[in-house]
């Protein structure tokens, strides 16, 4: 049975950055030179990723998924992944994943034991993509995504962040991608992070517009049945649509409500809120020896330590950390 935070709300759900590199620079996730260099000895260990999942699992989160950065720019990714999956109570495990390497690694992870993937596309032209990841390409992610869906890594999410004069003349042409393949694909709000307001009032677009643009071209939505995983997602359906189209509003209509989940940072520390700045250093901890029983303490003041929500509206924002570095 899952632990309930102050606010009544059974956490189940970890999500684990692996790793704060990337092989991309997407605009709204990271700067052009990346983030600061972290030596290797304060990335987690596999060893210690899987201790912290083993005692969470005794807590009742069933419900794994792997982040970044970019998790398949870690060696030994799919060691890690076959670590996790043969842990008792874990039934969930996923990952989040730009594609770019997925076409090399899918067979392998599902082999290891991996669910399902979420890829990130922002766009359907050559020329966009290499500009919002600066650098990367087109025939890559979309290379991925065709080998996670032939081997059986799913649902498989198509993660589309809009930007207001960026993307949202593609909003129909991803949306159509439903109608011929089986694919979930979610239109997220963008978030005002990395203390660039002017950026964000500039190219925020609320889910009511994108979806008020989509009826307007493609007809009515029916409402969709949840996916597996289905988060803060609401899923809707094109009339005989193979996919489903689903809207993450994390500004104009946040779901901190519903939220079940923790985070744990590439360098080991424990987030209870994506958006507020508190962390508890669980790597540390680890590194003294600690007992099964002493982690699972951490969790729990974790889970305690769960605000009622965020307040983006409000622009106060996160001051630590780049979204790159927490694995949102």
């Amino acid at each position: 049975m899952s632990c309930l935070d102050a606010c009544n709300r059974p956490i189940s759900y970890l999500r684990i950055s692996v790793t704060d590199r990337c092989n991309l620079r997407c605009l709204y996730c990271m700067p052009p030179e990346g983030v600061p260099f972290r030596p290797h000895e304060e990335i987690l260990r596999y060893e210690e990723i899987e201790r912290v999942v083993r005692a969470a699992a005794g807590l009742g989160i069933n419900k794994v998924r792997l982040t970044g950065g970019e998790p398949l720019v870690r060696l030994g990714i799919v060691s890690l992944v076959e670590m996790l999956a043969r842990i008792p109570g874990i039934d969930d495990l996923a990952m989040t994943t730009n594609g770019i390497y997925l076409s090399r690694y899918a067979h392998d992870l599902r082999l290891a034991g991996l669910r399902r993937v979420n890829v990130s596309l922002d766009t359907l032209r050559d020329d966009k993509y290499a500009r919002i990841t600066r650098g990367g390409r087109l025939a890559d992610a979309l290379a991925g995504i065709e080998s996670a869906e032939r081997e059986g890594l799913v649902p498989l999410k198509v993660n589309t962040v809009v930007l207001r004069g960026f993307n949202d003349d593609e909003i129909i042409d991803i949306a159509r991608l439903t109608l011929q393949r089986p694919w979930h694909v979610r239109f997220i709000e963008l978030m005002p992070l990395n203390h660039d307001i002017p950026g964000f009032e500039r190219s925020y677009m609320p889910t009511s517009e994108v979806r008020e643009l989509i009826v307007r071209a493609l007809g009515e939505l029916e409402p969709g049945q949840p996916v597996r995983g289905s988060g803060p997602a609401a899923y809707y359906r094109l009339p005989g649509a193979a996919g489903t189209i689903g809207f993450i509003s994390p500004v104009s209509e946040h779901f901190c409500g519903q939220c079940n989940r923790l985070r744990l940072t590439a360098d080991g520390r424990l987030r209870p809120c994506l958006l507020a700045d508190e962390e508890i250093d669980l790597r540390a901890v680890l590194r003294r020896g600690a007992s099964t029983e002493e982690i699972q303490d951490l969790l729990r003041q974790a889970i305690r330590a769960k605000p009622k929500g965020h307040q983006l509206q409000q622009h106060i924002l996160p001051t630590g950390r780049m979204m790159s570095e927490i694995g949102g």
